[in-house]
C-alpha cells in the first residue's frame, strides 16, 4: 500500500509549472511579445515546447480530475453531477490536447473544435465544482473555498465573453482575455489542493494468486462451518 500524500502539490505544481512554461515559449525564448496561444503552436521549434506543455498539463489535470471524482463519491448525495463533472474534465483535457498537437493554421477546425472543448467545458466544470464545493462543505472550510472558486468561475466566464466579443476587433484586448482565461482556470485547479489536504489517496496492489488463497480460503471455511 502506497499512501499518496504528496499528491497534495499536484494541482498547484501543475498550475505553477504550466504557466511558467507557457510564458517562457512565448516571451522570453520565441515571441518575446503577447501573442494568441494558438499562434505559439504554429511553427518550430516553439510549437514543439507549445505541444509537450499542453500534453504533459492534460495529463495532470486529467489525474487532478480523478482524485476529485473520487475524494468526492462517498460524500456526494447526486453522485450522477460527480460523474458529469469527471465526464466534463475529461473532455476538457482532450481538447487541450487537440490544441497543442493540431496547429490553427495547418487544421484550424479542429484546432478550434479543442479550443472550445478547452475553454467551454472547462469553464462548465468550474461552475460544477464551485457548487459541488458549496454543498459538500469539506470540513465546514467549503462555503469559504466556494466562494473564491465563484469568483475565479465569473471571471472566467467574463473573460470567455470579451474575448467573444472583441474577436473581430484588431487589438491586444482579446489577447489579454484569452491568456486571463487560462491564468485564472489554472488558478481554480490549484485551489484543489485545499480539499486534498482531507484526504489521504491510497494505491494498493496484490497479487492475483495470493487472492485466489485466499478465497479458497474463505470457501474452505465457509464448508467446514456446516460440519461442526
Amino acid at each position: 500500500m502506497w499512501w499518496c500524500r504528496p499528491l497534495v502539490l499536484l494541482p498547484p505544481v501543475l498550475s505553477m509549472f504550466t504557466a511558467a512554461g507557457l510564458w517562457v515559449v512565448c516571451l522570453l525564448l520565441f515571441y518575446r511579445t503577447l501573442c494568441f496561444l494558438s499562434f505559439t503552436g504554429n511553427f518550430p521549434p516553439a510549437s514543439c515546447y507549445f505541444s509537450e506543455i499542453l500534453n504533459l498539463a492534460a495529463f495532470a489535470a486529467f489525474v487532478v480530475g480523478i482524485l476529485r471524482y473520487f475524494q468526492l463519491k462517498t460524500k456526494l448525495d447526486k453522485r450522477w453531477l460527480n460523474i458529469v463533472s469527471v465526464v466534463c474534465f475529461s473532455i476538457t483535457c482532450f481538447g487541450m490536447t487537440i490544441v497543442g498537437n493540431f496547429q490553427l493554421l495547418e487544421m484550424w477546425v479542429t484546432h478550434n473544435l479543442g479550443t472550445f472543448l478547452a475553454f467551454g467545458l472547462g469553464n462548465l466544470y468550474c461552475w460544477l465544482q464551485t457548487y459541488i464545493t458549496w454543498k459538500v462543505n469539506l470540513n465546514n472550510q467549503g462555503k469559504v473555498v466556494a466562494i473564491g472558486r465563484l469568483v475565479l468561475s465569473a471571471a472566467i466566464s467574463l473573460c470567455i465573453i470579451l474575448k467573444s466579443v472583441l474577436a473581430a476587433i484588431p487589438h491586444m484586448h482579446t489577447v489579454r482575455c484569452q491568456w486571463a482565461v487560462v491564468m485564472l482556470f489554472l488558478m481554480y485547479i490549484s485551489t484543489f489542493a485545499i480539499d486534498f489536504r482531507h484526504c489521504r489517496f491510497e494505491v494498493v496492489c496484490r497479487d492475483v494468486v495470493e487472492r485466489q488463497s485466499q478465497r479458497e480460503d474463505a470457501d474452505g471455511c465457509r464448508e467446514q462451518q456446516p460440519e461442526l
